[in-house]
């Protein structure tokens, strides 16, 4: 059991945890600027039996990643703010990468971060396992990208979408994509019974040449509202 700790502005990993079993962190309290690099909360990876318990952090990139190898993982009743989110992954990013198992994530509230949660896999990469992962009672505020897009081209691009959306640009809108260009865009939906779409939110990109489908052009589905 490991429990009230501080720190601040760590150069990298404030918490690196690598190969352990049966361990508890409680009570932990991290803090990064915002725009800081790899100053990961609490990383993990190859453990069995972690728990990470009612601690806060702010840091400028994950505050718990999730790597690979990590087994009977609970993370409960953690504040997250700034930086990325969660994440599992990079998964496959390395060869002989280990399974991740039984991973649950409870009570888990994300102010201001770039991401929500997600799971990251490398394309292309080998076979990889992920399963048993669940996320539950998790409050996200304010999840918007601070990335400025510009000056993006996509150019000469052709073939089938397994999705009707083959094109799909979604841009923040605190800080929409400027100089997109969508130039000889010729996608198709693979399923004969329903037309390609082109969506767009927050860009107004600049189009020329071949196009089978009008440029942002579909509307972006609503969220749905929250009953009780």
């Amino acid at each position: 059991m490991i429990q009230y700790i501080t720190t601040k502005d760590s150069k990298q990993f404030h918490v690196n945890v690598l190969g352990c079993k049966n361990i508890t962190f409680e009570h932990f309290t991290l803090s990064a600027p915002d725009e800081s690099p790899n100053t990961d909360g609490i990383h993990i990876g190859r453990l069995d039996g972690v728990n990470v318990l009612n601690s806060e952090i702010k840091t400028g990139d994950n505050c718990v990643p999730i790597g690979d190898g990590s087994k009977n993982l609970v993370i409960n009743g953690v504040t997250c703010g700034l930086g990325h989110g969660i994440s599992i992954g990079s998964l496959k990013l390395f060869k002989n990468e280990e399974p991740v198992d039984r991973v649950t994530v409870k009570n888990y509230t994300m102010t201001n971060t770039s991401n929500g949660v997600r799971i990251k896999s490398w394309l292309g990469a080998e076979a990889s396992t992920c399963s048993n992962i669940h996320f539950e009672d998790i409050i996200m505020t304010n999840e918007e990208s601070k990335a400025k897009l510009s000056n993006i081209s996509f150019k000469n691009i052709h073939g089938t979408s397994a999705r009707p959306e083959a094109v799909k640009i979604i841009c923040s809108s605190t800080m929409p994509c400027e100089n997109v260009e969508l130039a000889d865009i010729e996608i198709t939906h693979s399923a004969p019974t329903r037309p390609a779409v082109s969506q767009c939110s927050n860009v107004k990109p600049k189009v020329s040449g071949k196009q089978n489908l009008a440029a942002c052009s579909a509307p972006i589905p609503a969220k749905p509202t929250p009953t009780t």
